[in-house]
């Protein structure tokens, strides 16, 4: 009968065809060799199946016990999964945590604050929600994440936020975009202002309704509206309108000359302008284990970024997130 299965059969027959010997795997385990032989006879017996060939100098697994032998290892895998997260319970540790993060945050510091994470709780399941202005806040406010990376102002009671670290834009377009002409002529600031006017501005829209009724740096009447950081990158390069970029996401665009930077005054000076971003979670919400590891891992990854906004050559963390 299967029902009579136990792990210690299953673990000696695993450790058996790690280390080629009834021998050595009673050694590893600090059990007498009899013992183990017995459990894995009995295996064999419940199964009904060879799982080793005995007839040579040593136990060699059968084509049976190839195929089950990768059954056990899934099976106590899940078993130790099972013993790390009761442990991780009992110590009050989050089962999982879902993180909303702007998409002006370079994901390569995002996946390094993560691993931190991973590396202490590996047991904690994490689903990270990318999302543009008030989304961040909108995910927190409605319990669909628990903590947020957000780089949109918000005032509310509710919300505890620390600054994290400060995001970079730059205006840009396509070198074949009508206002690449006036990219690095001296006094053009004036005359680019009011042409910015006549072309196309390609904008990242709010998902949330925290800025109904305001826009952010949107010069021209008209523009185009994009969800995601990518496909308006795309429209860029292609030449179909102007906007503004992360510099981190446009460092080796604007270093290979496939964009330009267009120095926008309404912008900010040569046409950047800046954000701070916050780590941010529910006051009324105290930061579990993980919660508080995933912070202070953010805060660390925040300290080794590096202003990319002058178009030089992207930092190791957004380097890697270009690729």
């Amino acid at each position: 009968m299967l029902d009579v299965l136990t792990l210690s059969q299953m673990q000696m027959f695993a450790v058996v065809a790690d280390v080629g010997s009834f021998r050595a795997g009673a050694a590893r385990l600090h059990r007498v060799q009899s013992a183990v032989s017995h459990a894995i006879a009995n295996l064999e017996a419940q199964l009904q199946v060879r799982l080793f060939d005995r007839s040579g100098h040593k136990p060699v697994l059968t084509p049976a016990g190839k195929a089950l032998l990768g059954d056990v290892r899934v099976i106590l895998s899940k078993v130790d999964a099972l013993r790390t997260r009761a442990h991780g319970l009992e110590q009050g540790i989050e089962l999982g945590l879902s993180l909303a993060v702007d998409t002006l945050v370079p994901p390569a510091l995002v996946a390094e604050a993560v691993r931190g994470l991973h590396v202490v709780y590996p047991s904690i399941g994490v689903r990270v929600e990318y999302t543009s202005m008030g989304g961040t806040i909108d995910a927190l406010c409605s319990d669909r994440c628990d903590v947020a990376v957000a780089a949109f102002g918000h005032a509310d009671e509710k919300i505890s936020r620390e600054f994290l670290l400060t995001l970079h834009m730059v205006a840009v377009a396509a070198p074949s975009h009508a206002l690449a002409a006036y990219a690095g002529r001296r006094g053009a600031t004036k005359a680019l202002d009011a042409a910015t006017a006549e072309h196309v501005q390609i904008v990242l829209e709010d998902p949330s309704t925290r800025s109904e009724g305001r826009d952010f740096d949107v010069l021209s009447p008209s523009t185009w509206r994009v969800n995601d950081m990518y496909i308006k990158l795309a429209l860029l390069r292609a030449g179909l309108g102007w906007g503004k970029m992360p510099s981190w996401l446009v460092a080796d665009d604007l270093a290979a000359g496939t964009l330009v930077r267009l120095p926008v005054g309404r912008i900010g000076p040569d046409g950047e302008s800046s954000h701070e971003a916050f780590f941010c979670h529910s006051t009324d919400k105290p930061l579990g284990a993980g919660a508080a590891l995933l912070r202070d891992c953010f805060m660390a990854e925040a300290k080794t970024a590096v202003h990319v906004g002058d178009g030089a050559s992207p930092t190791r963390s957004a380097r890697r997130s270009l690729r």
